[in-house]
């Protein structure tokens, strides 16, 4: 069973920077690809980004340059560093467990994350 716990949201003014991060239980980060996705409300879940086992990472293009995905499988922890932070980064930001075709296949709780502007 996938257990993810995230941390780090709050609220910010804009430009301003927040860290993420997403304790798994086992050894999930080890096996699996990893991902942020984020859902504002009314709208979709959509991925912020993705990092392989291998270390491959995807951004989605409204956060390249802003954003950073990162893991320590050591301490079992996923990381979402997010600088230059803009109103439209406020959402719910979840962190997932990929199967191997890149599906969700657990979820964490989520943490919000408010920019004001």
């Amino acid at each position: 069973q996938v257990q993810l716990v995230e941390s780090g949201g709050g609220l910010v003014h804009a430009g301003g920077s927040l860290r993420l991060s997403c304790t798994a239980s086992g050894r999930i980060l080890i096996r699996n690809a990893m991902a942020w996705y984020r859902q504002a409300p009314g709208k979709e879940r959509d991925l912020v980004a993705r990092i392989s086992t291998r270390g491959t990472i995807y951004y989605a293009d409204s956060v390249k340059g802003r954003f950073t995905i990162s893991r320590d499988n050591a301490k079992n922890t996923l990381y979402l560093q997010m600088n230059s932070l803009k109103p439209e980064d406020t959402a719910m930001y979840y962190c997932a467990a990929l199967d191997s075709d890149y599906d969700p296949k657990g979820w964490g709780q989520g943490t919000q994350v408010t920019v004001s502007s």
